[in-house]
């Protein structure tokens, strides 16, 4: 689903270049569930920029199924964007002036969507979500586990083939936060595939497999790391 190749981005300064990511290749497959973890400043959040289309500039290749996204102009990344991609933030980014149903409609008016096809949608969304009670409430009437709920709800209404989760849980308490990764590892069980950053052990272990960067870099895993020292043993033997 997902093909990184030498992905790179750096910021210039009075010194030179300060790296932010370092020669990123990674593959990531339909329907898996992947952790990304590391220090803060190792690069996670600006790595979902890019993978989210949301950051344009960095360099090397970056394929989301048939397309390549680095040959693409923004206007099309846009557009694919809107496609493929649901983004969970960990400060929900709600819109304060909107109900929640207004929320969720939101970007299904973004799309070519008649307004009573729109309202169906809406409406099973905030059934699925158990969140109906709560449709014409504001994001201030509602605690930090329901915001993050119904901006699950609102990255998953246009069905997205890939949900980014950066932080998701930072902001919440324990119970809350499981609540949210269950909702997660639902979505991932019925084929959705989950990008998530987290600092916590116990959500990374949703994840089927586990990406770790240090200082911009990929860090090899174990496997990786042992089949290297015995390719080494190989060529010095």
């Amino acid at each position: 689903m997902i093909k990184l190749v030498d992905v790179e981005k750096y910021y210039e300064s009075g010194v030179g270049k300060t790296w932010v990511l370092r020669r990123i290749s990674l593959e990531i497959r339909e329907g898996e569930f992947i952790t990304i973890m590391g220090p803060s400043g190792a690069g996670k959040s600006t790595l979902m920029g890019i993978i989210g289309m949301l950051d344009g500039a960095w360099k090397g290749e970056y394929f989301l199924d048939d397309y390549a996204v680095h040959r693409l102009d923004m206007r099309h990344r846009v557009e694919l964007h809107k496609k493929y991609i649901g983004f969970v933030f960990q400060q929900y980014h709600l819109l304060d002036n909107l109900t929640v149903a207004e929320n969720l409609d939101l970007p299904l008016s973004y799309r070519d969507i008649k307004k009573s096809e729109r309202a169906g949608m809406v409406a099973d969304v905030l059934d699925r979500f158990q969140i109906v009670a709560k449709q014409s409430l504001f994001p201030n009437q509602l605690s930090g586990g329901q915001q993050q709920l119904v901006a699950v709800a609102r990255a998953v209404i246009n069905q997205p083939k890939l949900i980014l989760a950066d932080e998701p849980t930072g902001s919440l308490h324990k119970s809350q936060g499981k609540m949210i990764m269950d909702l997660l590892k639902k979505l991932n069980d019925e084929g959705t595939t989950i990008i998530q950053v987290t600092h916590n052990d116990a959500w990374a272990a949703y994840g089927n497999r586990t990406i770790q960067l240090s200082d911009g870099w990929l860090v090899p895993d174990r496997a990786e790391r042992d089949a290297s020292k015995n390719d080494a043993q190989a060529g010095a033997a």
